[in-house]
């Protein structure tokens, strides 16, 4: 079965030489992937019944972090004004049983250190409920608080850092503290996550449908040499699939994000699919999966919480769930690195603070990681699962708020292929 695609076109975002960065190496870009896949299987609604959540969840609690300056959540998550904020840290720790795949990394001398190289604010609206995962880019130079540290120690202001360093002054507590500063919106739970998920969870659901475009792709960084055509990637081909950088036709780790948005809009309908809804041993699978290796915010930690969030969003259709990333400029001072667009960001808080359907207007053809596609011949197109609660009167019409074009994005419903480069070898 083949998809139609259509040809890519030059990126209009100024992030060339910062498309050539080296390869921060296999551990970083693997954190950035349990982010996407954690934030996938939290949005989802799975249909996790409440029971088996709140029996998985009974053991998180041990290891929960407090969040500075965060006063006391609400039992019920449906009285925080303004809809629900989380933010899913990543860090390249070197987990023991994951340490030989990555050579040097574990074994040298900064073998004990962290990054915070994956950065997602999931929001949760307020009713109507719809769900935006905004994804921040591990190269983003920003101000970072001053946070105090688990030993009561505290950490100097920085006006002008790289985002992935602030797990080192202040570890998950800080890297919040610093989202919802530069978002301007309070984030009353986050998580910790490690990288072990992606293998597991792809596995648990049986594999995730991707589609290469360009003529196939080939990276000898991360091994990958495919043909062109839709492909089921599981296990350490998803973990190739997400990685790859040099196989894309931007080669950038902005491009990488698109390609990544990809893979979350396939899982998503994975996720929502009579093949995972229906079957109890899959989600009780991917439930004691999702929540291996995360650790909460005390807030976080209640496993009625928990089922509150998987129920606030069980009935979200796919194409309010919608994947974005922070809008950046190159930084004048560097070009390695990127800035915020400060008026594209507004615009982005303002859209979420209106709580309307979002608009991507960004052609995804132009940041060298997707090209858009036809859903394959006789698919039909899918929908999530209709909420029996749901009021028979269909609802008023709303008007889109369009985002700015230099947004990024895709939604659970967009269909894409990989902006192959079969001359990916750096």
């Amino acid at each position: 079965m083949t998809e139609t695609t259509k040809p890519a076109k030059r990126g209009r975002r100024t992030v060339a030489r910062h498309g050539e960065l080296s390869s921060p190496g296999p551990f970083s870009l693997i954190m950035k992937i349990v982010g996407v896949i954690v934030a996938v299987v939290l949005v989802s609604g799975a249909g996790v019944a409440a029971y088996a959540l709140t029996d998985l969840t009974a053991g998180i609690a041990d290891n929960a972090v407090k969040l500075e300056g965060q006063a006391a959540v609400p039992p019920d998550i449906g009285a925080i004004e303004g809809g629900v904020n989380l933010l899913l840290t990543g860090t390249d720790e070197c987990e023991p049983e994951y340490a030989h795949i990555f050579g040097d990394r574990c074994t040298g001398a900064d073998a004990g250190g962290q990054l915070n190289d994956v950065n997602m604010l999931l929001h949760i609206s307020d009713n109507p409920r719809r769900v935006t995962v905004v994804s921040f880019p591990r190269d983003l130079m920003i101000p970072i608080p001053s946070c105090t540290r688990e030993d009561g120690s505290v950490s100097e202001a920085t006006t002008k850092t790289q985002i992935n360093e602030a797990w080192g002054r202040g570890e998950l507590s800080c890297v919040n503290k610093t989202i919802s500063e530069l978002s301007g919106m309070n984030i009353p739970f986050a998580a910790k996550v490690s990288f072990g998920n992606v293998i597991n969870i792809t596995d648990a659901i049986g594999g995730v449908d991707v589609c290469i475009g360009n003529g196939g792709m080939r990276d000898r960084y991360t091994g990958i040499d495919w043909p062109a055509g839709p492909r089921q990637v599981a296990g350490i081909e998803a973990l190739q699939f997400l990685r790859t950088r040099y196989g894309l036709q931007n080669a950038s780790d902005l491009s990488r994000i698109s390609n990544q948005q990809q893979y979350m809009s396939s899982l998503a309908r994975k996720l929502v699919s009579e093949e995972v809804l229906t079957n109890p041993a899959t989600l009780y699978k991917l439930a004691t999966t999702a929540v291996d290796n995360i650790t909460p915010s005390e807030s976080l930690a209640n496993p009625t919480t928990l089922v509150q969030i998987a129920l606030a969003v069980k009935s979200v259709p796919l194409e309010e769930i919608v994947f974005l990333q922070y809008p950046v400029l190159t930084d004048p001072y560097d070009s390695n690195r990127v800035v915020p667009d400060w008026d594209a960001a507004d615009a982005l808080w303002a859209a979420l603070a209106a709580n309307q359907p979002l608009n991507v207007t960004n052609d995804p053809n132009d940041g060298g990681g997707v090209i858009t596609a036809d859903p394959p011949a006789g698919e039909p197109e899918a929908t999530a699962t209709p909420d029996p609660a749901a009021t028979a009167t269909p609802a008023p019409t709303e008007t889109a708020i369009d985002l700015p074009d230099d947004i990024p994005g895709t939604s659970g419903v967009d269909q894409t292929c990989t902006a192959g480069n079969l001359g990916g070898n750096g």
